[in-house]
């Protein structure tokens, strides 16, 4: 286990984008590749955007890192989507794959997995193209505050999505409960709240460095969410299968899945 709990600096000095990619995303040996989590997220988020009814003018992807595979399907159902991200060097990232700028990393199984389940086989490039026109920002964020885009204040969005971002950015359960009703102030009632994440969980490892992660559990999820003001439509968990080399890069038991809707303000 991780020490001592790794706040934010930590990530501002030592998460590397491409590392990160290369290890979680990685075709054949990323950790998400092989535990299904990839498809998982992609073939869920393809169904709250579609039959789900999950669509409207502006989405909020807070905490997407580098990475830009949770806004494929989203792309489709919303005018606009504003990434907002903590760390520089995940910002720049994705300006510089905003501008289609060379040596990016290469989406191409999530775009033919999304495409495919779009009935829009081989129709990549224009996928990428639309998410690119679709993505109207990258901006500062920080979860943990009671605006988490301060000081930008945007209308209240239709949509926020969150995958892979709040288990690092939590130290514990009631940090984790403050963070929900900040995003919750960025939606308007009968917004949609989205979260992918793993569960089970205490370290992930990026190259060299180790990030410590909260070990949550689907109990605290959905009681945490419902006492926040929200009705869960759609929970869906994935186990993950033992595999040692995998569980030392990032030890989670399962991956979960999280569609709710905001009923009230609290």
């Amino acid at each position: 286990m991780a020490s001592e709990f790794t706040g934010t600096q930590v990530y501002q000095d030592n998460f590397d984008p491409e590392i990160y990619l290369d290890t979680y995303y990685g075709a054949v040996s990323g950790v998400f590749i092989k535990d299904g989590y990839l498809n998982f997220i992609l073939r869920k988020l393809h169904k709250a955007f579609t039959t789900g009814g999950v669509r409207g003018t502006s989405l909020i992807d807070i905490g997407p890192g580098p990475a830009i595979y949770q806004e494929l399907s989203a792309c489709e159902a919303f005018k606009e989507i504003t990434a907002a991200d903590f760390t520089d060097r995940n910002r720049d990232y994705l300006e510089r794959w905003r501008k289609n700028e060379a040596g990016m990393f290469d989406w191409t199984p999530a775009l033919k997995f999304v495409c495919d389940l779009e009935d829009r086989s081989g129709k990549l490039a224009e996928k990428e193209e639309k998410l690119r026109k679709t993505l109207k920002r990258v901006i500062p964020c920080d979860v943990t505050k009671s605006n988490p885009l301060h000081p930008l204040v945007l209308p209240k969005a239709d949509c926020v999505l969150t995958v892979g971002c709040l288990e690092c950015a939590c130290k514990d359960e009631d940090a984790y409960g403050n963070v929900i009703k900040n995003l919750s102030s960025l939606l308007k009632i009968g917004g949609h709240l989205i979260i992918g994440s793993i569960l089970g969980s205490t370290v992930f490892k990026c190259g060299t460095k180790q990030f410590s992660l909260i070990n949550l559990s689907e109990k605290f999820l959905r009681k945490v969410i419902t006492d926040t003001g929200f009705v869960i439509e759609d929970l869906e968990v994935l186990p993950r299968e033992f595999d040692k080399p995998m569980f030392e890069i990032c030890n989670h038991t399962s991956g979960i899945f999280i569609l709710a809707r905001k009923v009230k303000d609290v």
